[in-house]
């Protein structure tokens, strides 16, 4: 592996327990990675999610998008087995389908070759029937109402919420006030938000990198001007993204 990032320092804006898989490919090109949770993700506790998962398990629903790890992190402390996932699911991104393949062993059934919410919405099929969206707190609506253009009847849940942290770890801020900084990561809209949220005064001019054009599009929104966006929007492809902003 070549140390294509050596001397770099990179700060990751992921959830800590999300981090660990792109802090070793940074690692492993020879940067220094600053762990920084600009969000934190915490299971959703209502009677909406609890009754739509029983209507999963009883095959009331003809299909479930699964949006993000988190979601089937749901689903695992939620329901009693992978079988009672009684739906035809549909996920976004290779991370979704891995984390899903884990647990149940099962290949997803529609994932779309670009990883937007978008893409997904284009990717789905026409027809009719319920479709659970079970999503986070803070996703916007476009996804529900694509579908039902589409002919289905959606059902949204929140399967978790976003909390938005208010400072960075002490390490993280010093590095900013040093100018110290090389690079960001954003892996959604909601680290960006996270990190505007938190970061007081810093100095120098770190490269934004982003992993898809919805989470570049939150960056320009907050006045941070993206330097590489990932393609594909992956880990590997963000990584890859880091090296084209950051040369050798």
């Amino acid at each position: 592996m070549k140390r294509t990032l050596a001397g770099r320092t990179i700060l990751v804006t992921r959830p800590a327990e999300q981090a660990a898989p792109l802090v070793r490919e940074l690692e492993r090109r020879g940067a220094r990675v600053l762990v920084a949770p600009t969000i934190r993700l915490m299971p959703a506790r209502s009677a909406a999610l609890t009754a739509a998962l029983k209507e999963v398990a009883a095959g009331r629903f003809d299909w479930i998008t699964l949006t993000s790890a988190a979601t089937v992190d749901v689903l695992r402390e939620r329901l009693a087995s992978p079988r009672d996932v009684r739906a035809q699911v549909a996920v976004i991104g290779e991370g979704t389908a891995a984390a899903f393949r884990r647990w149940s062993r099962r290949t997803p059934d529609l994932q779309p070759t670009t990883f937007t919410t978008a893409a997904l919405a284009r990717a789905f099929p026409r027809g009719s029937g319920r479709v659970l969206c079970a999503r986070a707190d803070i996703a916007p609506e476009g996804l529900e109402a694509a579908l039902e253009r589409k002919g289905w009847e959606t059902v949204r849940v929140d399967a978790y919420r976003t909390i938005l942290a208010t400072s960075l770890p002490r390490e993280s801020r010093d590095a900013f006030r040093r100018g110290d900084i090389d690079a960001v990561t954003f892996t959604s809209a909601s680290t960006v938000r996270g990190f505007t949220n938190s970061l007081g005064a810093a100095k120098g001019t770190p490269k934004v990198v982003c992993i898809g054009p919805v989470t570049a599009s939150a960056a320009r929104d907050a006045g941070l001007r993206p330097a590489a966006v990932a393609k594909p929007h992956t880990i590997e492809g963000l990584v890859a993204a880091l090296e084209r902003a950051l040369p050798f």
